[in-house]
């Protein structure tokens, strides 16, 4: 049929892979289930609605990124806007005449995204600064650090521009299916080292020239079918010292140490979002809505929790004594990290919560699909 002569393209044909593999994902867990009732909320912590502000509708896999009191957010229109956290007034704001596949990365002065036409989009105080063309589509929000800019694309490359001028620093491919995930991946600064998830493995890179320092495989494809060998890493990690956790696509979850790449811990898992954590633990949730907590040191599960099971969670974030979930109703849910108890539960806007909560300061912010973004204080 006529209207799907673009899969002949190579890249666009990977593009495909990524949207079929987010769609049979999304259908590989247990048949969906009316979530139970959660009853009266009690609210035995206090959540303080302090303002609310907007971006264009968020039909794109968000990260929010935070640096001291300022919030870099985008909606799938274009719209890139940076938000002081204290007030929820913008420092600047701009539309972009192309629509966006991924983003937000900044360091304050350099903030990156990139668009559904395959370009890196590098702005400063909100004025494009240059547009680079990728070789592919790019679903993980950018990395800016050292006055440069790492691109972690779903065909598995990484590149790196620089900051101010855009001029293509390097660039490293891995082989890897044409069904890619359609989910954020993981790059990350550490110290001097530039750490990406590449399919199942964490690997340590020199940010000079990509030359690769040191790999730790945290998962191992296996099943009969592409669906089933997908264990790409997913985007939301939780680093004490320079050792990293992070989890697996609906595989593992586990530990390295990103000093020397040694495989700490992997426990087997089954969630598709990120994970959080402490010094003392890890908290994840699993493609069903269960929550489970594994002790840092050697992987070995602390508790669980069905209370919100066959709820559609984002990755948790730990915010003094809560740990804090969006979920596909826009309610926020305020649990305790020692045993899972409910603490609070406040709602947005009715659409679901599409980006893992985030701190800036003693504000907590989310933001929904219908591009609304909420600041709260928890007290």
């Amino acid at each position: 049929m006529k209207r799907f002569s673009f899969l002949r393209s190579p890249v666009v044909r990977l593009g495909c892979g990524v949207v079929l593999a987010a769609l049979l994902a999304a259908c590989s867990g247990p048949e969906k289930v009316k979530p139970a009732d959660l009853g009266p909320n009690t609210a035995l912590i206090g959540v303080r609605s302090v303002w609310t502000s907007r971006v264009g509708e968020v039909g794109f896999p968000l990260a929010v990124r935070v640096v001291g009191n300022l919030l870099f957010v985008a909606g799938s229109d274009g719209t890139v806007a940076a938000i002081d956290a204290r007030t929820g007034g913008d420092q600047w704001r701009v539309a972009l005449d192309t629509k966006l596949s991924a983003g937000v990365g900044s360091d304050g002065r350099y903030t990156a995204v990139a668009s559904r036409d395959n370009e890196l989009i590098t702005l400063e105080a909100g004025r494009v600064l240059w547009r680079q063309k990728l070789n592919a589509i790019t679903l993980t929000a950018p990395l800016v650090a050292g006055a440069r800019v790492f691109v972690l694309s779903a065909d598995r490359t990484v590149s790196a521009f620089d900051a101010a001028t855009g001029r293509k620093l390097w660039q490293q491919q891995r082989a890897g299916d044409p069904l890619v995930l359609g989910r954020p991946g993981v790059i990350l600064a550490l110290g001097d080292t530039l750490v990406s998830g590449l399919g199942g493995h964490l690997v340590g890179m020199n940010p000079q020239n990509g030359n690769v320092r040191w790999e730790a495989p945290l998962a191992s494809s296996r099943g009969t079918n592409e669906i089933e060998r997908l264990v790409d890493l997913v985007s939301g990690v939780t680093r004490v010292g320079e050792q990293i956790c992070a989890r697996a696509f609906q595989s593992a979850v586990g530990c390295v140490d990103g000093g020397n790449g040694r495989l700490i811990w992997s426990k087997p898992a089954s969630g598709f979002a990120g994970v959080d954590g402490d010094e003392n633990a890890v908290f994840g949730t699993e493609g069903d809505g269960r929550i489970l907590v594994w002790r840092r040191a050697d992987g070995e599960r602390l508790w669980a929790s069905d209370r919100l099971r066959y709820r559609t969670l984002t990755a948790p974030l730990l915010a003094g004594r809560s740990l804090v979930l969006g979920d596909e109703s826009g309610t926020l849910h305020f649990l305790s990290r020692e045993d899972g108890a409910p603490l609070n539960r406040v709602p947005t806007d009715g659409s679901p919560i599409v980006a893992t909560p985030v701190l800036a300061g003693q504000t907590l912010v989310v933001v929904t699909q219908r591009g609304g973004i909420f600041g709260f204080r928890p007290e």
